[in-house]
């Protein structure tokens, strides 16, 4: 045991893993097991919140658009509260939903499965309200973001959803904060070439 804590400890000084409670992982990959909303929300909310006041300038009045489930798209659904202009926000998020119910823009939800993870409808139920549609804008999120893998997501049904938004949307605008760049999680939601415009910090 003495020399394995060592060896670990020369490795993290060397930049080759981190030490975590049993071992170590590589810090060359990145793995993620993704956390309940709340959670996730609170990593790089300052970022995120950016990110959001940037998206907001890329909505002009009239625009139909649609509002993904993650939580940096939940920042944009909170300045479209006092938005003035005569769009109509298209969203699968109970929590963007929630948050635009008292007041705001037009809003339409779509219905699906329940994931209760994301807090989002999703998986083949969708496409029967998003086929009906046209999306002038999709402001999407992701949990992971590579060149050769896409946008990942940790759910197939999620996926599906997404990629189904982002066919029916004339401009597609990831909202990723530099976490999710480099990780690659289960389900591919999407190719890099989708993806019109990436506001990130």
């Amino acid at each position: 045991p003495a020399t394995v804590r060592r060896d670990l400890e020369e490795l993290e000084r060397l930049g080759e893993a981190r030490r975590v409670h049993g071992g170590a992982v590589s810090v060359g990959e990145k793995r993620y097991e993704e956390p309940f909303f709340d959670d996730k929300a609170a990593i790089a909310k300052s970022e995120k919140q950016r990110i959001a006041r940037k998206a907001l300038e890329l909505i002009a009045p009239r625009d139909t658009i649609y509002l993904d489930g993650g939580s940096t798209a939940l920042e944009l659904a909170r300045l479209l509260r006092e938005y003035g202009g005569a769009i109509t926000i298209v969203t699968n998020s109970l929590r963007a939903a929630t948050e635009l119910a008292g007041s705001g823009p037009q809003l339409i939800l779509i219905g699906g499965e329940l994931r209760r993870l994301s807090q989002t409808m999703v998986g083949p139920l969708t496409r029967l309200m998003l086929e009906a549609m046209h999306i002038d804008k999709a402001f999407m999120g992701t949990i992971g973001l590579s060149l050769e893998a896409g946008l990942t997501t940790t759910d197939a049904g999620e996926a599906y959803t997404k990629e189904l938004v982002m066919e029916r949307a004339s401009e597609v605008i990831l909202l990723a904060d530099s976490n999710k760049v480099g990780m690659v999680t289960f389900a591919q939601a999407g190719k890099v070439s989708d993806v019109d415009v990436l506001v990130t910090d």
